[in-house]
């Protein structure tokens, strides 16, 4: 007696590709995009802690008092901003006391001198707001709406 060998057909095969391709493509559409947003947030992020930086370093420049110096911190930082944001970029130019712990004190009773314990810095904060009204959305996928570059830089003791 001999035994039958079913195989199966070639017609009950028939869309196993597209189900299969269906699967793969969502996964591999979901890296790709999540790829291209981070990469996208990652740029927009360096590019905001470059304005910062060249905020702070352009405070350090000569100028006759302390707001001519924040007021050119912040146009140096305003411009370096690279793209156009919904929200517009939020700049902060303070200046602060560093205290002996290392932390700063930004109050507005800040009295800065030569000494050492006395020393202050400039902390310039460069803050885009409405990041993800730039992405295309996907449900479920998270995306920040708030990016931050800040940069501080010791402040010279003859600031008046």
């Amino acid at each position: 007696m001999k035994r039958l060998i079913l195989r199966p057909s070639a017609r009950g095969q028939r869309g196993v590709y597209a189900i299969e391709f269906s699967i793969v493509f969502i996964f591999l559409f979901t890296m790709l995009y999540a790829l291209i947003c981070y990469g996208i947030m990652f740029t927009l992020r360096f590019s905001l802690q470059n304005a910062a930086e060249d905020g702070a370093r352009a405070a350090l420049r000569y100028q006759t008092s302390w707001v001519a110096r924040k007021n050119e911190a912040e146009r140096v930082a305003l411009a370096q901003v690279p793209v156009k944001l919904p929200g517009g970029p939020n700049i902060l130019a303070q200046r602060c006391q560093v205290l002996p712990s290392g932390e700063a004190d930004c109050s507005s009773t800040v009295n800065c001198t030569s000494s050492w314990e006395q020393r202050c810095q400039v902390v310039v904060t460069v803050k885009a707001t409405g990041i993800a009204e730039l992405l295309p959305p996907l449900p479920l996928f998270v995306v920040p709406d708030t990016l931050v570059g800040q940069a501080s830089m010791l402040l010279d003791g003859g600031l008046p």
